[in-house]
């Protein structure tokens, strides 16, 4: 049996990257989801991807999947969201929050509109997409909540700073990826209870998506020294389906989680090579 064989889920971001990657497993493994992101049609953002492009490869692979516009950074929006989702499918057995703005500025050149806009996006967005899934899952003793997290939550550690290194510029990110992972934690306490578990994971190298490409983190969509995106599609997978005990209120990374179920057979990136943040490590 497939391992979401009639579960509802929403990922957020789902239009490109790895969003699109997860929901087109999870829909591969029998999950009816609602596939959410900002952009509807190709041509709307700059970048590549859009939610009609990921449905309509998932429906023609056999899988469900509907799209819902959302701005996780809007109350409105998630509320919305989540009433659609229930409309739709019903209610919601898995979340992920997956949706990301990222913007790599300095702090004594960072607008604060922007500065709270992606703290928006990045931190209070999973809180309220969290907040109303669990109106869903408490009654229910069951549910999964998985947050996507990111290498940049690692700090540079104390000076002296003789290197430009690539946390520089990251600071708004790296915090609100950082405080995500603490969320996540804190929030698996609250819900252990309620059966429900909560958990985080980030690529252990970074993944060619158009968005990498964007910000030139990656070559290309091709870079070999990249994580390919079924990494992440198949983490997400595991966590949202491993049985609470086994699972809740880890914060890992893809290929040290990989390996660890056998699924590939060498490792490398965070978790491996380099050391994870400090939650990881609790």
């Amino acid at each position: 049996m497939s391992k979401l064989q009639g579960k509802v889920a929403i990922v957020t971001g789902a239009s490109r990257g790895i969003g699109k990657a997860i929901s087109e497993l999870f829909a591969k493994e029998g999950a009816k989801v609602i596939c959410s992101a900002r952009t509807l049609k190709e041509g709307e953002h700059p970048l590549g991807g859009s939610l009609e492009t990921t449905v309509a490869g998932i429906r023609k692979s056999g899988g469900e999947a509907t799209a819902v516009i959302c701005d996780v950074s809007s109350e409105a929006d998630c509320e919305k969201l989540v009433a659609e989702s229930h409309r739709i499918y019903g209610l919601v057995d898995v979340l992920v929050n997956n949706a990301a703005l990222t913007y790599f500025i300095e702090v004594k050149d960072f607008p604060p509109k922007r500065w709270m806009r992606s703290f928006a996006v990045n931190l209070h967005g999973p809180f309220m997409m969290s907040h109303l899934v669990l109106q869903d899952m408490v009654p229910r003793k069951s549910g999964s909540i998985v947050n996507i997290s990111s290498g940049s939550a690692i700090g540079p550690g104390r000076g002296p700073y003789k290197e430009v290194t690539p946390f520089r510029a990251g600071v708004c990110y790296g915090a609100e990826k950082a405080a995500l992972e603490r969320f996540t934690q804190g929030l698996a306490e609250e819900v252990y209870d309620h059966g429900i578990s909560v958990t985080c994971v980030s690529p252990s190298l970074v993944v060619p998506t158009p968005g990498t490409v964007h910000h030139h983190l990656v070559t290309s969509m091709d870079d070999p020294s990249g994580e390919p995106v079924e990494m992440m599609a198949q983490s997400v997978l595991l966590l949202a389906t491993e049985p609470l005990d086994k699972v809740t209120g880890l914060v890992t990374y893809s290929q040290p989680l990989l390996k660890q179920y056998g699924l590939i057979d060498k490792a490398a990136g965070i978790g491996i090579d380099r050391q994870g943040s400090g939650f990881s490590l609790i």
